[in-house]
């Protein structure tokens, strides 16, 4: 079994942010979310992009955060 690497704030923010993403998606698909919402929220997912990976971990996690990020921002300018 693979260990987990232990939490630290960057990587909880990380996570959360990777979490929100489709949360956001479906609020804005099924009319559940102020687009104005989805932009803060949005805002939030982005500011968790602007730091440096520490592992492995992180790295996969900012990228698959800044791809959810782009089709986001897509949505919300469409």
């Amino acid at each position: 079994m693979s260990k987990s690497p232990a939490p630290t704030p960057q990587l909880n923010r990380l996570r959360a942010a990777a979490a929100l993403i489709p949360i956001i998606q479906s609020g804005l698909a099924n009319a559940k979310l102020s687009r104005d919402r989805a932009a803060q929220m949005t805002q939030f997912v982005e500011w968790t992009t602007h730091c440096t990976p520490e592992d492995a971990t992180e790295q996969a996690l900012v990228e698959e955060v800044s791809e959810g990020l782009h089709d986001l921002k897509a949505t919300l300018e469409s």
